[in-house]
């Protein structure tokens, strides 16, 4: 059995990954670029190095990014103070069973950590985390593997030593190629071809991850 779980925090711990595509698309298009969801379903979990040229490619070099980020962030943040946030399906009876069974568990995410830490502990699961790794720690954001390698060295051990949740593509190429053993939880989308060559399982929620990583 793995001796650590890292999760990702949108989309897989927390159902958040649903408002970051209305509001990126809701404030992209109050500028005036037509975002599709599509378009902001690319970005999921990418690192701001990565998704600036992509969008400017699609929307045009005068996408401000940083601009149009705070009001998609503003908006966001409106939403969460007036309704809450949702633990994903399964997620307090699985870090309940890790932290039963001695398995460390660490949090990769692509949001700052000021933010991280007040979702985990508006949803009660901050207590569970033995670590909390974002991407500002490391030098290069999802897909690239530096989240998952630092958050790895972080808990005292190797990459293939421990289990990767995800649930976005550029997620799983991340921590696939840190060397994890990487569990895709499709939340928006589900996983294509080259995706299901690199996970070692895929589960439908997080209900069913106790019985992988007992397996691997």
């Amino acid at each position: 059995m793995v001796k650590a779980v890292i999760f990702d925090m949108d989309g897989l711990l927390l159902d958040t990954e649903k408002l970051l595509i209305k509001f990126w698309c809701e404030a992209a298009n109050e500028s005036g670029f037509p975002m599709t969801r599509e378009i902001a379903l690319n970005i999921r979990s990418m690192h701001r190095s990565f998704a600036v040229p992509y969008l400017k490619s699609v929307l045009g070099e005068d996408f401000d990014y940083l601009k149009i980020r705070s009001r998609r962030m503003e908006l966001m943040n409106e939403h969460i103070e007036k309704n809450g946030i949702e633990l994903k399906k399964g997620a307090q009876k699985l870090l309940t069973y890790l932290k039963k069974i001695g398995i460390r568990t660490a949090v990769a995410t692509a949001t700052d950590y000021q933010r991280a830490e007040k979702y985990l502990k508006e949803t009660g699961i901050f207590g569970f985390f033995d670590k909390i790794v974002c991407a500002t720690m490391v030098e290069k954001g999802k897909p690239m593997p530096d989240i998952y390698i630092y958050a790895a060295n972080e808990l005292g051990l190797d990459p293939s030593e421990c289990a990767a949740l995800e649930d976005s593509p550029n997620g799983v190429k991340s921590a696939s190629s840190a060397g994890c053993k990487t569990i895709m939880v499709p939340d928006l989308t589900q996983p294509d071809e080259e995706l299901l060559g690199i996970i070692a399982a895929k589960a439908d929620s997080l209900e069913d991850v106790v019985g992988i990583i007992e397996k691997i």
